[in-house]
């Protein structure tokens, strides 16, 4: 039994480390979907990520609603948060794309096929960016747990100017508490972690 572990909208260097603890504790590997804005502001940050075995996955440079973006900006969203990884991990650009609000336009799909990027959304959404709770964050994802499930959860925060209906909502304490309580868990019940790029 496999599932993954997928984050968003990072990395941070407040929650991301705290994450990574988490994980490493469990010997769980994850995948992480980065913004470019932060991949430039926090390399340090994202070399940890890949130190520890992790996957990165582009999540565009700032997290825009594609649906309002030209063709041509929505390439750019993508390709510059490419060249922004590529410069912190050695020339490698990320091969995995999530949308952001999962809204894959057909720009964004013409694109990752142009990049032979491969889409990907999620199957279980504790909604752990509204803060519900650690308790519900992990019932949620123990209850939902299947074989093939792909966990969405964030460890990065948006820019309360540019996104104010996030305002005080920039904290990922109550996710970090969540694995704690459901990693030993599933583990237990017999289920393993895998990346989205094994």
């Amino acid at each position: 039994m496999t599932l993954a572990l997928t984050f968003d909208d990072g990395p941070s260097p407040l929650y991301t480390p705290r994450v990574l603890a988490v994980l490493r504790r469990h010997g769980v590997r994850a995948t992480f979907f980065v913004l470019g804005v932060n991949v430039e502001k926090y390399p340090d940050v994202v070399r940890q990520i890949v130190a520890e075995g992790h996957t990165l996955g582009n999540h565009t440079w700032s997290h825009p609603k594609l649906e309002k973006l030209s063709t041509t900006a929505v390439r750019r969203q993508i390709t510059r948060t490419n060249e922004a990884v590529a410069r912190v991990h050695g020339g490698r650009g990320p091969s995995l794309f999530r949308a952001p609000y999962g809204h894959f336009t057909p720009a964004a799909l013409t694109s990752c096929a142009d990049l032979a990027m491969r889409p990907f959304r999620w199957s279980i959404d504790p909604r752990d960016w509204s803060n519900p709770g650690a308790a519900h964050i992990s019932a949620t994802v123990l209850d939902q747990a299947r074989t093939g499930a792909v966990v969405l959860h964030h460890d990065g925060v948006l820019s309360r100017h540019t996104y104010p209906e996030y305002e005080g909502r920039a904290n990922r304490t109550q996710t970090i508490e969540a694995l704690k309580a459901y990693l030993p868990r599933l583990l237990d019940r017999g289920f393993r972690f895998t990346t989205l790029d094994a």
